[in-house]
């Protein structure tokens, strides 16, 4: 059982992540605390863990849903402008509405975000099964587009959010002043319901099925064109959660927001273990891998490098990450022909 949990990946990621806390431990040095004088470490400390965790938490949010796709054989660049798209949409619906108490405030805007991530997920799915187009060239375009139409809906201008939502977002739940905990609860929430519904649920073992073997899985019965649009709704309704939730700790939403979130989405899906030709993944790796990349982002800032050597940190793990995949997957077709060549 042991030998089974340390050979997992998510105990491998979980070790890269400590290994690297540790060393972010040792290395970036203490300040005194503003009450007690006390030194406390830069790194270890409950403002910069928690504050580490909620940077990953928006875009570890969308990285659940996008493994799903990766998982059924598809790719969904469109993330973050469904993003932007999904935030700018709720700010705008609540200057308009403007509803009456914090409660409904909300109710609305969060069902703004979500019925405009969800949207645009089904256009996407729709869209690859309607014109039999590959999901990349799709949901390249669908970035450009639906960023576009928050530019123009927007006018450019980052509108404000009623502090109802920004109450929710930087909820303290009783752990003090400077640490707002909702962002990280809540993707470690979609992550556990992400794992629910790949590893115990019927429509999660179909896109398994669909992601390593399109053909069989056609064959014996499953409808491949409800299982595409799925996982793209999936995607796009996990783009809207995250865009409440980042909208909301901000106080603002802006066209321009999530801009390059697609990078570390993916990355994040890949570091944690998907194979981007489809039928494995996880939806904790993949918010553990986005923990990872923050890291990465962190020890740069902490450590007083020069933060250009993020793009090329995060661009080497992503090869890294696909190279391994890769490797390991030769090893294991070896494996099988041995056995499959002794019997």
């Amino acid at each position: 059982m042991i030998a089974r949990i340390l050979s997992s990946a998510q105990a491998g990621l979980l070790l890269v992540i400590l290994g690297l806390a540790t060393i972010l431990t040792l290395l970036a040095g203490s300040h005194p605390d503003r009450i007690t004088g006390e030194p406390v470490n830069n790194f270890l400390n409950s403002y910069t863990l928690i504050q580490t965790a909620t940077d990953a938490s928006f875009f570890a949010i969308m990285a659940v849903g996008a493994t799903i796709v990766i998982i059924s054989g598809g790719i969904d660049l469109s993330v973050g402008s469904i993003y932007a798209l999904a935030g700018v949409s709720a700010a705008m619906v609540l200057r308009a509405v403007a509803p009456d108490g914090a409660f409904a405030t909300v109710v609305v805007g969060l069902s703004v975000a979500l019925g405009v991530g969800l949207a645009c997920g089904l256009i996407n799915g729709l869209m690859v099964v309607g014109l039999q187009v590959h999901p990349f060239i799709v949901t390249l375009g669908t970035m450009w587009m639906l960023r576009g139409i928050a530019f123009v809906a927007s006018g450019a201008q980052s509108i404000g959010l009623p502090a109802a939502l920004t109450a929710v977002a930087k909820a303290p739940l009783g752990l003090g002043e400077l640490l707002y905990p909702v962002p990280t609860l809540s993707m470690l929430a979609i992550a556990a319901l992400g794992a629910i519904y790949l590893r115990q649920t019927v429509m999660g073992r179909h896109v398994f099925a669909m992601g390593g073997n399109p053909e069989a899985s056609r064959f014996s019965g499953l409808r491949l064109t409800r299982i595409q649009i799925g996982v793209f709704a999936i995607s796009g309704l996990t783009a809207g959660i995250a865009a409440f939730m980042g909208a909301s700790f901000y106080g603002s939403a802006s066209c321009v927001d999530a801009t390059g979130y697609e990078l570390y989405v993916i990355a994040s899906a890949v570091v944690g273990g998907a194979s981007l030709s489809g039928g494995k993944g996880s939806a904790v790796n993949a918010m553990l891998g986005a923990v990872l990349i923050v890291l990465i982002r962190q020890s740069i800032r902490t450590l007083h490098f020069d933060q250009n050597y993020e793009w090329i940190i995060i661009g080497c793990a992503i090869i890294i990450a696909v190279t391994l995949d890769q490797a390991n997957a030769r090893l294991t077709a070896r494996r099988l022909a041995r056995a499959a060549a002794r019997r």
